[in-house]
């Protein structure tokens, strides 16, 4: 077996993807849940200002680490795929929606609020 002794570098260049950026798109996911979750909480519903705020941010920092995963195996001549993490992501909060839907006797509630997660 051989073992590699040598470090691997990766040309990230063309992703020009600095602090600021990541910082701006975690802002700017922030902001979205934040508008959605104020409305939320300013008619009392479930699932508020910081579920909105925690999901939004979850599926940007997911996004960011996939496009970051996708440039550096590139790189390496493998063949990525960014989608699968988002894809992961759609299902995951699917999921986290699903938990919010209850059925009382002829009633369903916690439509509103899974369709708002998701």
């Amino acid at each position: 077996m051989m073992l590699l002794t040598q470090a691997v570098t990766v040309d990230v260049s063309a992703l020009n993807l600095d602090i600021w950026d990541v910082i701006m798109r975690l802002a700017c996911a922030m902001v979205v849940g934040m508008v959605i979750g104020i409305e939320r909480e300013y008619t009392h519903r479930p699932a508020s200002l910081r579920t909105h705020i925690l999901v939004a941010l979850g599926a940007c920092v997911v996004s960011i680490t996939g496009e970051l995963l996708f440039h550096h195996y590139s790189a390496l001549g493998s063949s990525a795929d960014p989608a699968r993490l988002s894809a992961q992501v759609i299902t995951g909060v699917g999921f986290l929606g699903t938990g919010t839907i209850l059925r009382e006797g002829a009633t369903v509630k916690g439509l509103t609020t899974a369709a708002s997660v998701w």
